[in-house]
């Protein structure tokens, strides 16, 4: 099995999901792209990505959709 992502977006939003999902004991992996810390005059909006193992996702499916809808 693999990581599977459930959620693309800003930093902000991808950290609380990221609370909601580790409260009910599942641990994510979060990855951000921006490259503005390794070469500072690139600026770059990426989206934050968050990932959880492809076995976790019966666990975790409701609280990624109650979470989409309420952002």
């Amino acid at each position: 099995m693999g990581l599977m992502k459930i959620f693309s977006g800003t930093e902000i939003l991808a950290q609380a999901l990221q609370q909601k999902i580790e409260a009910i004991g599942v641990a994510t992996v979060m990855r951000d792209n921006n490259q503005a810390n390794v070469i500072p005059s690139i600026q770059t909006n990426k989206a934050v990505e968050l990932f959880i193992q492809e076995i976790d996702f019966g666990k975790v499916n409701s609280v990624v959709e109650e979470f989409r809808m309420s952002i």
